[in-house]
């Protein structure tokens, strides 16, 4: 009977990308996971425990590997688990970038040291994960050697996020980013403002949690706009695709963005999407054309563009059912998740054959 390979994931296990990750390389590479995470957050007094914890981390996944003979290591994040993984004598290595770059914040003092660190990683890695085009700038500046990077998203299931069409006058705008500063709640909040003061009727409904959220319920109260918005808090993951397919309109505008999940969701389930106008969202949205991008930090670009949307109905309409074709010809997760399970059996064949 043929062994079950087994897989030393090093990342956070909880989240959402991490969790698709895994799943499907369960399924579509019958492999078994085994992971390991840093127990500490990276959050106010606790990033110096973290970095403690980081620096004892290579003992602790070296006993792990000793425990179950993981038959590759694949890891996110070049600058942290994706050194780790460099590190702990298990080969194949895989490593994913998360973001247009994994050296940020690009004013952070610790800047030559990541880049040192993600030198390494890149070096040692077998595979390199660029999970869109846009990644693949940064590396190109690192003088990675390309050979070994994959360029393909993880994708997502398109049976969960089935594709519906929203008919509606009223704006129905959904957000479904992180509660944090970068994703910029602030903005969109104050274009619904602007929105209201002229007479424009929406619902906004706001996913998610973060270390923000107190302070966005308190600037919706401000604006005076509180009663047309709604704040879900965290929710189950599986409820994510009703919300969508309840919406028109999809907004995301972070600073920085790699690969986002959460639009390729909301392409899929046919909301129209305003985004942040940075290369990140210019790889898959062309301004006007499936979607709008929108200057950082402009509210007021963003408020004027929600109500062109309105007014062009016939083109929002055309461009919500392109969309879902595009993610379903790029970014289905069946496909996408299948085509990396194979190339780790390939991977993992060819060091069991040296």
């Amino acid at each position: 009977m043929k062994q079950k390979k087994t897989i030393l994931f090093l990342g956070e296990s909880y989240r959402a990308d991490a969790i698709t990750w895994m799943n499907g390389l369960r399924e579509f590479g019958d492999f078994d996971i085994v992971a390991w995470e840093l127990k500490s957050s990276n959050v106010g007094l606790n990033r110096v425990k973290r970095l403690f914890e980081f620096k004892l981390a290579l003992w602790s996944i070296r006993r792990l590997v000793r425990k179950h003979r993981p038959d590759m290591v694949i890891a996110e994040r070049t600058t942290s688990y994706g050194f780790l993984a460099a590190l702990c004598g298990v080969k194949p290595v895989a490593i994913a970038q998360q973001g247009r770059t994994d050296l940020w914040p690009e004013q952070s003092l610790l800047l030559p040291l990541k880049r040192v660190i993600q030198h390494h990683a890149f070096s040692k890695a077998d595979l390199i994960h660029a999970w869109g085009p846009v990644m693949t700038i940064s590396m190109r500046e690192a003088n990675v050697n390309m050979d070994k990077v994959m360029v393909l998203p993880k994708g997502i299931d398109l049976e969960s996020f089935a594709f519906r069409e929203v008919r509606s006058e009223v704006i129905q705008a959904i957000v479904t980013r992180s509660l944090l500063p970068e994703y910029r709640h602030d903005v969109i909040l104050k274009a619904f403002d602007i929105l209201n003061r002229n007479g424009t009727d929406f619902v906004l409904t706001i996913v998610g949690d973060g270390k923000e959220l107190h302070n966005l319920k308190n600037l919706a109260q401000k604006l005076k706009i509180d009663h047309k918005v709604i704040f879900t808090g965290r929710i189950d993951n599986r409820e994510l695709p009703a919300l969508l397919q309840q919406s028109n309109y999809y907004i995301s505008m972070p600073i920085t963005e790699g690969v986002s999940a959460s639009l390729f969701e909301a392409m899929a389930a046919g909301c129209y999407p305003l985004v942040t106008d940075i290369p990140g969202n210019q790889s898959w949205i062309k301004h006007r054309g499936n979607g709008q991008l929108i200057a950082t930090d402009d509210a007021q670009m963003l408020a004027g563009e929600l109500l062109w949307a309105t007014q062009n109905s016939e083109t929002i309409q055309t461009a919500i059912k392109n969309n879902r074709k595009f993610v379903e010809e790029h970014a289905d997760y069946k496909v996408n998740m299948k085509v990396i399970a194979e190339r780790y059996h390939e991977l993992i064949n060819n060091f069991k054959g040296n």
